[in-house]
């Protein structure tokens, strides 16, 4: 969710008018970034041309990625099972029965010197008939408010896929989320998400977004995010850019972009990294993502992921 639900919103903080110049200026560094980042992956192959990767006792020919391959009982790929975006969701993490935590960390800049942080711990549990149930709780920070950390909101979160992964167009899924907020109305955030993969290592998606909260002023807002990525290693390392537009009924729009990338150390956890900048004068500075994750399931026993060829098949 987010902070419209919450008592002491950061995201009502607006920078003065006329630093709009100096922020577009600043931020627009971020932004080519993550753009020049994307170019340059494009430019390089995902693994040798030399001679076939080898990945445990498997030989991949050509082109074909091991993360591009049906991992899950959904047929989804690997890159769908580790988050790959912070503002973007796509189909589902975890198979029936399996586990999965996540641990979020937020900061966000304004001008003046003003910082605010939220600290998500995020539990996902994957259920029969393609759906997922994840449990989180979120506590926030502001430096301009000296009651410290303070918690946000408890929220659950349902995912429901429409069919395996490839066979609808685009895996849509749905997504509903309930926040039980600690202070203010509690809130809801339906999603639509769709997703994919496209020639050798390239990942994409975007999310469709309503907030509103149940009681009182019922304030309501509208957005969409996305993020596209392209792979460096396979079931390793990959970069791409992503971002958020959001827009509350009767207030200001909110635009977000910037680079992200994503190690996988072992078979079974990932780490985010995802810095974006604000596109106009009512946006943050700044909106920095560290997410790091580790799942319970089978991906540890059954030995998927990335391993170096010195090792492979030993």
């Amino acid at each position: 969710m987010t902070a419209i639900f919450s008592g002491t919103d950061d995201s009502s903080k607006k920078k003065p008018a006329h630093s709009f110049c100096l922020c577009m200026t600043k931020h627009h560094t971020l932004v080519l970034l993550g753009a020049a980042t994307l170019i340059a992956a494009a430019s390089s192959p995902a693994q040798s041309a030399a001679s076939p990767p080898v990945v445990g006792d498997v030989m991949v020919s050509g082109s074909e990625l091991t993360e591009e391959k049906p991992d899950g009982a959904n047929a989804e790929p690997l890159w769908v099972r580790q988050r790959r975006f912070s503002t973007t969701r796509i189909y589902l993490q975890q198979d029936p029965g399996e586990i999965g935590f996540e641990q979020w960390y937020r900061a966000r800049t304004f001008d003046g010197g003003q910082v605010t942080q939220r600290s998500q711990t995020e539990v996902e549990i994957g259920l029969p008939y393609r759906m997922q149930l994840d449990i989180y709780e979120n506590a926030i920070h502001d430096n301009a408010d000296d009651k410290g950390w303070q918690q946000e909101e408890v929220a659950l979160e349902l995912r429901y896929a429409f069919g395996d992964w490839g066979a609808i167009p685009l895996n849509p899924t749905l997504y509903f989320e309930y926040a039980f907020c600690q202070h203010g109305a509690d809130g809801i955030e339906p999603k639509l998400l769709i997703g994919d993969d496209f020639c050798d290592g390239w990942h994409w998606g975007v999310n469709f977004i309503h907030e509103r909260r149940v009681w009182g002023d019922a304030e309501a807002e509208w957005g969409i995010a996305g993020g596209i990525s392209k792979t460096i290693v396979d079931s390793c390392f990959s970069v791409g850019i992503e971002g958020k537009w959001t827009h509350p009924e009767g207030g200001k729009s909110e635009g977000i972009l910037g680079p992200t990338i994503q190690w996988l150390p072992t078979t079974n956890t990932h780490l985010d990294l995802v810095t974006m900048a604000g596109l106009n004068d009512s946006s943050p500075n700044a909106e920095c993502w560290l997410i790091f994750g580790f799942d319970f399931g089978k991906g540890s026993s059954e030995g998927k992921g990335y391993k170096p060829t010195s090792v492979a098949g030993n």
